[in-house]
């Protein structure tokens, strides 16, 4: 199995493993963009602590794994509109849609939410649908 299929692999697991922890410990959904969204908005300034470590370590944590495997290859593109306009609408689309990945996509399925399934369907198609359009329509990416 190529190497990237195991990382990617791996993450998930993580992942399911950190959600699973996340619903056990605080019986609440672990889902990145509501825990950010409640730190924007001021609603989670009770949960500050925790919020704010579940954030660094969303940040610290691959970063140091980067620096143990000597770097990650990305292929993001240097076109900083694009990057912006994606940031950007990607915090649209999550507070849109009551959630993101991690909320609909990994705690949302594995608990068999039907909201969590449709919802994972739509922005995986509307991602795809952006990368046909943005690559190989527009060629901005």
């Amino acid at each position: 199995m190529p190497m990237d299929w195991i990382m990617g692999l791996a993450g998930g697991v993580l992942i399911g493993i950190a959600a699973a922890i996340y619903l056990l410990v605080n019986g609440k959904v672990m889902g990145a963009s509501g825990i950010i969204g409640g730190l924007v908005d001021g609603s989670g300034r009770h949960e500050l602590r925790e919020r704010g470590a579940l954030i660094a370590g969303l940040v610290i944590v691959p970063a140091i794994a980067a620096l143990m495997m000597g770097g990650s290859q990305t292929f993001l593109t240097d076109n900083w509109a694009v990057i912006i306009a994606a940031g950007l609408l990607v915090g649209v689309g999550t507070r849109l849609a009551n959630g993101c990945t991690s909320g609909h996509g990994v705690c949302g399925i594995s608990r068999l939410s039907l909201r969590g399934i449709v919802a994972t369907a739509f922005y995986i198609g509307a991602g795809g649908l952006t990368v046909v359009i943005f690559k190989h329509v527009l060629g901005v990416i």
